[in-house]
């Protein structure tokens, strides 16, 4: 007759694959968390040196973006691994959009709703980015401060739903 299994291995089989598992999830948010090169933080920390709560990610092979606070406002900005700064972005209100952008938008896309904005800045550029939307259609718009429209293009509904 072969030995009876006890109910006590089987639950602590079971804990100690929950206790595995538990160590398995721990490591792999630790892991997620990223450093910058020293070339980018020391650029980033030159340009911002108030940032508070920030934290980095690898966007493409050569740019790094960090997620901060500046005087309360959630802010983005993007740098190259040699330390080169190439954009910020942060949300603002639809009522903080000059006239002249809102009178463009207004008269170009009749009808649209204005879903978010942002003030976006580059070295060679600072506008808005702004993004539209009527039934089904999502636009994202980029316009200087004087309202002209710099680039428009259409949101594909898979990049609409990662950015949620």
């Amino acid at each position: 007759m072969p030995p009876k299994k006890s109910s006590t291995s089987a639950f602590g089989l079971i804990i100690d694959l929950t206790i595995f598992s538990i160590n398995l999830v721990g490591f792999s948010v630790m892991s997620c968390a990223q450093s910058a090169p020293t070339k980018v933080n020391n650029a980033f920390k030159a340009k911002f040196p108030n940032a508070k709560y920030v934290e980095w990610e690898k966007e493409k092979e050569t740019e790094w973006e960090a997620e901060f606070k500046l005087n309360g406002v959630e802010y983005s900005a993007n740098f190259l691994n040699d330390g080169t700064w190439k954009e910020t972005e942060h949300e603002i209100k639809v009522s903080e959009l000059p006239n002249s952008v809102r009178n463009t938008l207004s008269t170009e896309f009749s009808g649209y709703e204005i879903e978010g904005a942002e003030m976006t800045e580059t070295p060679e550029f600072s506008g808005y980015e702004v993004e539209i939307e009527k039934g089904e259609e999502t636009i994202e718009v980029v316009l200087d401060k004087s309202g002209k429209i710099i680039k428009k293009k259409v949101v594909e509904e898979e990049e609409d739903e990662d950015e949620d």
